[in-house]
């Protein structure tokens, strides 16, 4: 298959068949971030907000470049944000100070926070 095909064939995430490394198979606990964004997840589900086939879309949506950096729960953050802004469900100013006020929220706390500024 040449290349363009594959770009119109292929979504980014559908890797199977491709040369790749070993598959690094460890369960491991899930952080306390990723619990809550499942959670969110199943909440925007439950009330008809985003529900999973818009989820995956907005994952595909991303881009190969993108959806290769990201882990798997930062990429449902992404489309989470992606999808409120398309749906006028809030700005990116108003998730922008709530990231910051949660961030002076947790340093006030004694918590390492890292910049999401550029």
């Amino acid at each position: 298959m040449t290349d363009t095909a594959n770009l119109v064939s292929r979504l980014p995430n559908d890797i199977g068949g491709l040369p790749a490394g070993a598959i690094e198979k460890v369960d491991h606990e899930l952080l306390p971030w990723e619990k809550r964004c499942h959670a969110l997840a199943d909440v925007l589900d439950f009330h008809k907000i985003i529900n999973t086939e818009e989820k995956r879309r907005g994952v595909e949506s991303l881009g190969s470049d993108v959806v290769g950096k990201l882990t798997y729960y930062e990429r449902w953050i992404v489309t989470f944000a992606n999808l409120s802004f398309q749906k006028k469900i809030l700005t990116p100013e108003q998730l922008a100070t709530k990231m910051d006020e949660v961030a002076a929220r947790l340093k006030s706390e004694g918590m390492q926070v890292e910049s999401l500024s550029p």
